[in-house]
This record gives C-alpha cells, structure tokens and sequence, in this order.
C-alpha cells in the first residue's frame, strides 16, 4: 500500500469517527438545563474566622456571569467603598471579590448575593448565595426575621432595605439620616418577608427603607421608610412586621422667581395648607394681590397689579417651624391672557360638580349672566362657590338620569386680575348615563374601627369614590361606572377624614389601612350589584 492511498484511508476513518460521535448527541438539543451552577471552593473558606485579607475567591464547575449586581448585592454590614466584584461583564469560572474598605476588628461581615450569580448558558442562578467571614475568633449566628407590608397600597415595594442599628452609648434618633446600619439585609424582587442573619447579641433599632438612591441612609424626599415602634433584643423568637410609608416632607420653599408679567412663582416642598407670603416691599395704595395653585407642580403664583417698575420684591415666606425673607427678581414682561375651560366635558355622573376654571386669577363672576337649562328646555337652579386657590368656579346642580345640561354665560361674566373678561359668550353641555348604564355595591363591616373612610379604587390603587363613615352600618356605592373595584378602607384615628402617614422623628405610625377584593374578583356590572361583608377582626 502506498503511502497516498494510507493517507486516503486514515482520512476517511477520521471522518467515520467524527460523524459517529456527532450522531451521538441530540439534535434537538435535549431537556433544558435547568441546575444552577456549583460551587467547588472558596478562597479563603466561607465562614473563615480570624480574616485578614483584601481577596476573595469563589470557584464555580461551570461558567458563570454576574447581573444586576447592584440591585442584589447586599454587604452587612455595609462598606463606605464598595467591593470590586469579577467578572463585570462576560463569564467566568469563578468570581473574584477585593475589598478596599478597612474591616472593623471583631465583625461579622456577609455578602448576599441574591440570584445575581448564573450560569452563562441557560442563566440558572445559585440562589440566595451568602459568603461569610469573620475579622475576629468566631462568627456571629443570631437572627432578626420579620415581614414588610405597604402602610398603605395593596402591595409593598420591591427591593427592600432591612437594617439593624446598634443602641449604644453614641446611638441618637438621628443616626438614620447620617450613618449605615450596623446589619442589613433586602427583600429582593420577589419576597415580603426578610431575615437579617450573623448577628451579634444586644440591643438594635429595627427600620427598613425603599433606598432609591443606593446609599442606606434615610432621605426624607425619595425613600419610603417603616420602623418598629419599641427598640428590640437579640436573641428574639419574635416575628416582626413592618409598614412601608412616605413620610410627609418638611416644609421648605424655594427662591420664587418671575414666571410673567405681575406672575411670580414661589416654589415649595411639604405642605402648602400654612404657607403664607408677606411681600415686605413698599407697594402704592392700590395694591392687590391674589395667590393661586399649579395644577400640578408644588408651586403658588403670587399676581399682583398695578406693575410696577422696581428691579426687586422682597418676600417673606412662613409656615409652621418655618420663617425666611426672599428677594425676587423683576423685569418689565407680558402679562398672561385669560383663557377659560371647564372641568368636565361630554358625561358627568351624578355626584360630579361641574367646575370653571380660569388662567389668569378671577375677582368677580355676575351669576345673572349665567344659565342653565336641561334637555327639555326647563331651567335648573344652581349654586356657585369661588375656590381662590384652584382659581375656579364651583356650579353645584341636582342631576337626572338621562338628561343633558347646558349652560350658557353671557360675555363679560367673568373678570380677571388684569381687567380681562370673557368677550365671547360661554356655552358647556354635559349629558348624565341613564340609570341601567351604572352598577352599585353594598358592603357590611364588622369588627371595624370607626370613623373610617371607606373607598373604591381601580387596579393602580388610584380613588375612584369614598364614603365616611362614623358607625356600624351599611355603606352603598350607588351609580358606579361598570369595572374592577377594590375596597382601601383607613381607620381614621384621629377623625380628620383623610389618611395620615408616619412619623419616624416623632414615632408615629401610619393610621390603619385593610385591602379586600370582591368575593371571586367579582366586577362591577351595568344594571348589577355587589353585596358584600367586609371582615375586620383579624385584621
């Protein structure tokens, strides 16, 4: 055989064997796989006592990569800088951990991971992966476990900072503002409950936050914050459960400025309800003022008139706790044009005001000009009531089933600030639903506590209609638009009828709130009722 044709030969039995083995496999790729990734040793070991190095090491049987590493890594207790972790991106067989942070002597220090750990194929994630070391002789073991619930939605927030501060000699209310916790752990993306584990025994302070910004100090205007209301011990067998709530913001304004001519804006943070604006500039004789509110924004608007050529204003803002004087600044600008819309168009419910609303402040509106009439032509009577701060005009008018409503006002019934008036005549019509179009519901509560306002909210927990309530008794929700209700019911603790949040300074807890869902998520229907019980003794 010579040497071309014993080249031959061996060519064609490699390509039998690498065809054998490729037919060996599954061309459709098998079962999924669905096992996370091993972990075949730690350098040092997890759970080493007496640590004293900077590198961390975790070695893996397969690929692995990292995500959301920022959302799921946890450190207890937290470091000022954060760990580098390995890989960043792409995957490896094991991760890397370097710490740049000086490690408190005798500390218990633990890395959760959450599921941010995957394999790089299939991204099965080793769950819950906790490393744990030591800087002293022995690890701490204790365990604070609890639940989070939202003060006042149906469901709490996702990604929930746990924490534990230490209560010792430097301990202050304050520390929650300016230091991380001692012990921290997180909800993640899909549990309520929590466990705060390698504690030390003594005395803590139990808090948890929604930390928008990432940094696991309290921050009044982004972050909800929930606390136990009593310092607690460890060890504990207890259970703790936690309500999730925004603090009111303190008041605080903002350096006004000129928005138009005579339009200042004076913004502000907390509530507006005590704020006051004093101008303390010298102003002529005729001076007038009015003071309305954005729509949307936290802002008033301070008109006034006549215009006035002065370079400045001098304001001074209080409110409760609070008291500063203001300069804003003034140029000579146009002034903004009236211009008037109502508050509801094509169908009103029965309940419903119908509201006129102008852009500039009203100071006067001559009812004699206005008229309403129904679809047969007969006039109704109205009442009108002026809300200064929303700038708008209030028409409250008993409403038919199926009936239509036009009203027509007469030009120059309405005059501004500046001596603007609505030159043309004013023309709304609204029809009511007849009555078959509507649904209603009944409920019944037992074991309540009263007062309460009781309401009906769509699926985004927005208020589409309330009761109050002082006693036992039967609650109806007549002519209600056909949809998906559930029932938010607040125990009105101090009988103010509105819902009143927390207070972690002044350790006040949110007032009471119970969710329910209509017997099997019944919905509202057209011509239909919903009776039902709502139960409160074990809630």
């Amino acid at each position: 055989m010579n040497k071309t044709l014993s080249n031959f030969i061996l060519i064609i039995f490699l390509s039998l064997v690498f065809i054998n083995c490729a037919n060996r496999g599954t061309p459709e790729g098998g079962p999924k796989d669905e096992t996370p990734p091993v972990i075949l040793k730690s350098i040092p070991e997890n759970y080493t006592t007496n640590f004293e190095g900077t590198e961390i090491k975790v070695y893996f049987d397969e690929y692995v990569k990292i995500k959301d590493l920022q959302k799921q890594l946890i450190i207890s207790p937290p470091m000022k800088t954060q760990p580098e972790v390995k890989p960043i991106s792409g995957a490896s067989k094991y991760i890397t951990i370097k710490i740049f942070d000086t490690l408190q002597p005798n500390t218990t220090y633990a890395f959760n991971f959450g599921n941010s750990i995957t394999d790089n194929n299939e991204g099965n994630p080793y769950p819950y992966y906790r490393y744990v070391f030591s800087t002293g002789n022995y690890i701490d073991s204790l365990t604070v476990k609890g639940n989070i619930m939202d003060a006042f939605n149906k469901d709490p927030e996702t990604f929930v900072n746990v924490a534990l501060y230490e209560v010792d000699s430097t301990y202050t209310d304050s520390i929650i503002y300016k230091e991380v916790p001692k012990y921290i752990t997180n909800t993640l993306d899909s549990l309520t409950t929590f466990s705060i584990e390698n504690i030390k025994e003594g005395k803590y302070m139990l808090m948890a936050l929604k930390d928008n910004n990432g940094d696991n100090k309290f921050q009044q205007k982004s972050d909800q914050i929930a606390f136990h209301k009593e310092f607690i011990t460890v060890p504990t067998d207890s259970l703790y459960t936690m309500k999730l709530f925004n603090e009111e913001l303190d008041f605080k304004a903002v350096r006004p400025k000129l928005e138009s001519g005579e339009k200042i804006a004076f913004g502000y943070e907390g509530d507006y309800k005590n704020m006051k604006i004093d101008i303390l500039s010298e102003v002529p004789e005729e001076f007038e003022y009015h003071i309305t509110k954005d729509e949307k924004a936290d802002t008033l608007y301070y008109w006034y008139t006549p215009r006035m050529e002065v370079d400045s204003l001098i304001f001074k803002i209080t409110s409760i706790d609070y008291e500063k004087d203001y300069t804003a600044r003034i140029s000579i600008q146009e002034r903004d044009s009236l211009i008037i819309k109502e508050s509801t168009t094509g169908t009103i419910g029965l309940d419903e005001l119908f509201k006129i609303s102008g852009s500039t402040p009203f100071v006067s509106f001559d009812v004699a000009k206005a008229k309403l009439i129904d679809k047969d032509s007969a006039n109704v009577d109205f009442r009108t009531k002026f809300d200064t701060i929303n700038n708008s005009y209030v028409f409250d008018f008993k409403k038919s089933y199926e009936n239509r409503y036009v009203m027509t006002i007469m030009p120059e019934a309405f005059k501004d600030l500046f001596e603007g008036t609505n030159v043309d005549t004013l023309m709304y019509s609204v029809g009511t639903k007849k009555e078959s179009d509507y649904g209603f519901a009944r409920l019944t509560l037992i074991g309540a506590k009263y007062p309460a306002i009781i309401q009906l909210t769509d699926t985004s927990g927005e208020v589409k209609v309330e009761k109050y309530s002082t006693e036992p008794e039967q609650v109806d929700f007549l002519d209600l638009t056909p949809g998906k209700y559930y029932v938010r019911v607040i125990h009105d603790a101090n009988g103010n009828r509105k819902y009143d949040t927390g207070s972690y300074l002044k350790k006040i807890q949110p007032e009471h709130v119970s969710h329910f869902i209509f017997d099997n998520d019944e919905q509202v229907r057209a011509n239909w009722g919903l009776i039902q019980t709502l139960n409160f003794i074990s809630d």
